[in-house]
């Protein structure tokens, strides 16, 4: 089903700009840890064990009634669960409220022009290389500790996205320290649009600079790939991630929303 899925995900991307499943779910889906419910066209990616869902409709049979019909369904299994809505979509906010949920996140998605000049690493910046893997996720661990995706990343997810077709050493951009790695940066290109997929700086390194540094090293790997155009995803409520990428000329491009449905109090 992971065929679907993708080739779903890619038509809605083409129509609405924005992808309607993450890559942790795509990730745990080949894996077995998610569930596909639905028929071509209609679909909904589940974890039982998160009660997190990602619903899609093919552009091309939106306004019939699937998208509710599918939501109703998936409603009905999981009782109470969260679902994303990638790009804030009219029909999935109409949805969202005919269940009955509320909003409790928002994940702002910011655009760039990839600046002129940027050819050179900066210094203390360099490739990754397969002996950075575990200071890699002790790293991330310690960055995202409050992120309730990427915390959580494991070594069997950093080895399936290094499979993905868009990975190379030469994006993923390390800053090392005295104990292990001071700060990283990933950068997914997708032709003339590369997206920084994370940033991550050690919080015992915080206010040294490193954010604006990896941002630079970003840039340059975009440049080198040719990409014109610089992507990224940021929290909402991140008051100090916002002012670094709005200092490097980011604006708003869309938004995902999380919304919660609350149990049900029947027995």
């Amino acid at each position: 089903m992971i065929v679907e899925v993708r080739a779903l995900a890619d038509a809605c991307a083409a129509h609405d700009g924005s992808r309607p499943f993450n890559d942790q779910a795509l990730v745990e889906l080949e894996r077995g840890e998610r569930r596909v419910v639905g028929e071509a066209g209609a679909l909904a990616v589940v974890s039982d064990a998160e009660r997190e869902v990602e619903l899609a409709v093919a552009p091309e049979l939106r306004r019939r009634g699937l998208g509710r019909a599918l939501a109703e369904r998936v409603a009905a299994e999981l009782d109470g669960f969260d679902a994303w809505a990638h790009g804030d979509l009219p029909g999935a906010r109409a949805i969202a409220e005919r269940l009955g949920m509320t909003q409790v996140r928002t994940l702002l998605q910011l655009r760039a022009p990839v600046p002129a000049g940027a050819d050179r690493l900066p210094d203390g910046v360099r490739r990754f290389e397969p002996g950075d893997a575990s200071a890699l996720l002790a790293l991330n661990a310690a960055a995202f500790a409050d992120h309730p995706e990427q915390g959580r990343m494991s070594a069997d997810d950093l080895a399936a996205r290094m499979a993905e077709p868009w990975h190379d050493d030469a994006n993923l951009l390390v800053a090392p320290g005295e104990r292990g790695l001071d700060a990283f940066a990933w950068v997914k290109p997708d032709g003339d649009v590369a997206e920084l997929y994370v940033l991550g700086v050690s919080p015992a390194r915080q206010g040294a600079g490193l954010g604006g540094r990896m941002l630079k090293a970003a840039f340059v790997r975009m440049r080198a790939l040719g990409a014109g155009t610089a992507h990224l995803y940021v929290e909402g409520e991140n008051a100090a991630a916002l002012a670094l990428y709005r200092r490097a000329g980011f604006d708003q491009w869309a938004i995902d929303v999380r919304w919660h449905r609350a149990p049900s109090t029947r027995r």
